[in-house]
C-alpha cells in the first residue's frame, strides 16, 4: 500500500496539489463569470473534505485529503504552483493542468500501481464535479448550461491523461 514514504517530497506535493489541478484544468477550458468560477475554484476543496470523511476512500486518497491540512504540504503546493502557473493565460493553465495529470499519472502507475486506477477515478471525479459545479453562460447563474463543449472536451482531454480511468464520462450533467 503506497503512502507520503512511498513517494520524495516533491512527487508528494505533486500528488497533493492533482485534485486542484484538475479543478483549475476545467475553469481555465471554459472560464465563466465570478460566480461560475468560485463554484467551479471550491469544488476541489469540497472533493478533499468529502474524501476524509467517505469510509471507501482509498488509503492514499484519504492520506492526500489529510496530508493537505499540514503547513509544510500546502507551502510546497502552493510553491509548485507558482513556479507551474504564474504569469500563464488561460489557454496555458489547461494545458499545463492537463500535462501535470499526465505527469501524476505515470507517478503513480510508478510508485502505486494497486492505486493507481481509483487515485486516477478520483482525480477525474474531482474535475468532473468541478465542470458540474458552475453553470456557463446565461446571467447570473440564469439560463447556460451545466458543462459546456469546452469543458466535456477537456474532460476527455483529462481522461487521456489520466489513462481513460474507469468511468470517464460517466453521470456527466447533460446540457
Amino acid at each position: 500500500m503506497a503512502n507520503k514514504s512511498s513517494f520524495t517530497p516533491e512527487e508528494w506535493s505533486r500528488l497533493v496539489a492533482s485534485p486542484v489541478v484538475a479543478s483549475m484544468a476545467i475553469t481555465a477550458a471554459d472560464p465563466g463569470g465570478l460566480w461560475s468560477l468560485l463554484q467551479e475554484s471550491m469544488s476541489s476543496g469540497w472533493a478533499l473534505l468529502e474524501a476524509k470523511q467517505d469510509a471507501q476512500a482509498t488509503p492514499l486518497v484519504k492520506a492526500v485529503a489529510d496530508d493537505i491540512t499540514d503547513t509544510e504540504t500546502r507551502n510546497a503546493v502552493r510553491e509548485s504552483f507558482q513556479k507551474q502557473f504564474t504569469g500563464s493565460q488561460f489557454a496555458d493553465v489547461k494545458r499545463k493542468a492537463v500535462e501535470e495529470l499526465h505527469a501524476v499519472s505515470g507517478l503513480l502507475d510508478a510508485k502505486a500501481p494497486d492505486e493507481a486506477a481509483a487515485f486516477k477515478s478520483w482525480l477525474w471525479s474531482v474535475a468532473r464535479k468541478s465542470a458540474e459545479a458552475g453553470k456557463e453562460g446565461g446571467f447570473l447563474g440564469f439560463g447556460g448550461v451545466a458543462v459546456s463543449d469546452a469543458e466535456k472536451a477537456t474532460l476527455a482531454e483529462i481522461a487521456t491523461a489520466l489513462g481513460s480511468p474507469a468511468g470517464s464520462g460517466a453521470g456527466l450533467a447533460e446540457t
